[in-house]
């Protein structure tokens, strides 16, 4: 396969897998090494690159292994979650301050989920996938996927709820 078709082939999604990195690596240069480190090893699978049926999936895959084989090794012991895409110029400063409180919330909140709950959470909700990539990115069978979802949305909702009233039931 020659560059330019490598490149056409990987650009679409590239930005997903940095932000599957963001979210499982503790900053954006973490993030980036490992998007770099896992559009490398695509490019040296680059001649088997048209067997697999879903490139992105695959890509998505080697992504979610490498940052989690990061997380475990020891020079990355000092390594969270950490999840800030959000932004948005046409709200008052009081009403950014606000949405950045609850996303910073719903960080935490995420950070404290089982990990599949995290994955299935990002995957879903943030990354916009659907049950049947998720099922292949995660070798889960949908039951399962569905489950995680529900509870990680739970747990989020009733968290946030518990942080609006201050604690008053």
């Amino acid at each position: 396969m020659k560059q330019t078709e490598f490149l056409n082939l990987v650009l679409p999604f590239k930005d997903k897998l940095f932000r599957l990195s963001k979210r499982l690596l503790v900053s954006t240069e973490e993030a980036e090494d490992a998007t770099q480190e896992v559009l490398l090893k695509l490019w040296s699978k680059n001649s088997k690159m048209k067997e697999y049926k879903n490139v992105e999936a695959f890509a998505m895959t080697m992504t979610k292994n490498f940052c989690l084989d990061r997380l475990k090794s020891k020079q990355a012991s000092n390594l969270k979650l950490v999840h800030s895409n959000y932004g948005d110029d046409n709200n008052s400063l009081q009403k950014n301050i606000e949405a950045k409180d609850s996303v910073n919330w719903v960080e935490k909140i995420m950070d404290e989920l089982p990990e599949q709950q995290k994955m299935v959470l990002q995957l879903r909700d943030i990354e916009q996938y659907t049950f049947e990539e998720i099922e292949e990115l995660l070798d889960m069978k949908p039951t399962a996927i569905r489950v995680a979802l529900s509870r990680a949305r739970k747990t989020v909702r009733e968290k946030l709820k518990q942080k609006h009233n201050y604690g008053i039931a």
